[in-house]
């Protein structure tokens, strides 16, 4: 068991852009239909960017609430961590850029990258600055827009993404409040070709040749990526709450990677998590990465699911393979 206690989370703000992409539209675009992606994932709709549009753009929008809901400046900010695969760019980092724009003067950061676990990650990151004692006010973002890197004659994997982005303050809480209590994370580096873009970067510079074989854009071998999530999400959540001396039924919240419906079904079956207790929007967003789980956040905030002291479990499965979960008690 870990000792996360003295780090909390503070405020919660999340932004999509508002051109929806449906099922409807997909149809006219590609060899599907409403029925196939709705049987096969759960998705109705996804947000997508406009062009032009870049993930800082997303996360400084979903950092302005999370500001404005605690009440305070850009300029109260220790550290700004940015979890993305689509990042405006390999350098500066996308955390430079959000810092710029939101004008946090004072505070540093830097990007992480774990795919669809990159929230969970990133947010570890920060809890552990908090609990040292080394900052007392820690930005941490989810953010992408998968629109980018999506092929959109790819019936396997057009269907499945959408943009947007989440954001959390994480401060200090004091002895015996609720906060954060324990995480797990898992990378499994031999699942990397069953989920990536091969393109871009230094084993694959971008070229007319890598341009032409399309491989700029999101690669996935979907029943390898299936079965290694369902199998993982479920290991992952039983081990962490195991080892704290709780059951599925404890759990008063779960926000699960929103990637699939039949994986999240799956794993509150096997985890033996109570129906109300799982959060499902992946209907109204798709897969947006690295922002699915404070989406996810938002919509239980919204349904009136979060309240203090819940027992909240946060689990995630991505590219790399990457794997992560974190335990905790809401905060306010």
């Amino acid at each position: 068991m870990q000792n996360l206690s003295g780090a909390k989370i503070t405020a919660l703000g999340t932004y999509v852009p508002p051109k929806i992409l449906t099922n409807a539209d997909l149809e006219k675009m590609v060899d599907t239909t409403d029925q196939w992606i709705v049987d096969r994932t759960g998705i109705r709709q996804r947000h997508i960017a406009e062009k032009g549009v870049a993930s800082s753009d997303l996360a400084v929008q979903a950092a302005c609430k999370v500001l404005a809901q605690r009440g305070i400046g850009a300029t109260d900010l220790d550290a700004i961590i940015v979890a993305t695969v689509t990042p405006d760019m390999l350098f500066p980092s996308t955390a430079c850029l959000v810092q710029n724009k939101l004008g946090a003067k004072g505070a540093w950061g830097f990007d992480v990258s774990a795919a669809c676990s990159g929230f969970v990650y990133a947010l570890q990151t920060g809890v552990q600055f908090v609990r040292t004692g080394a900052h007392k006010k820690v930005l941490v973002v989810g953010a992408d827009i998968m629109s980018s890197i999506i092929d959109y004659t790819d019936r396997a994997t057009c269907v499945i993404f959408g943009d947007g982005a989440g954001a959390v303050l994480v401060e200090p809480a004091a002895e015996g409040e609720p906060g954060f209590i324990d995480f797990l994370h898992e990378i499994d580096g031999s699942g990397g070709a069953a989920l990536n873009m091969p393109g871009g970067g230094s084993l694959h510079p971008p070229s007319h040749e890598t341009v032409d074989k399309r491989m700029h854009y999101v690669h996935q071998d979907g029943q390898a990526v299936f079965k290694f999530a369902v199998r993982k999400m479920v290991e992952v959540c039983a081990t962490i709450l195991k080892r704290n001396g709780l059951k599925g039924s404890d759990v008063s919240v779960f926000l699960p990677h929103q990637a699939n419906l039949r994986i999240i079904n799956a794993t509150a079956e096997r985890v033996g998590l109570k129906p109300e207790s799982v959060i499902v929007n992946i209907d109204q967003f798709g897969n947006t990465t690295a922002a699915t789980i404070p989406l996810a956040m938002q919509t239980a905030w919204e349904r009136g699911k979060l309240k203090k002291d819940d027992l909240v479990l946060l689990a995630s499965v991505g590219a790399g393979f990457t794997v992560g979960a974190t335990l905790l008690r809401w905060a306010y």
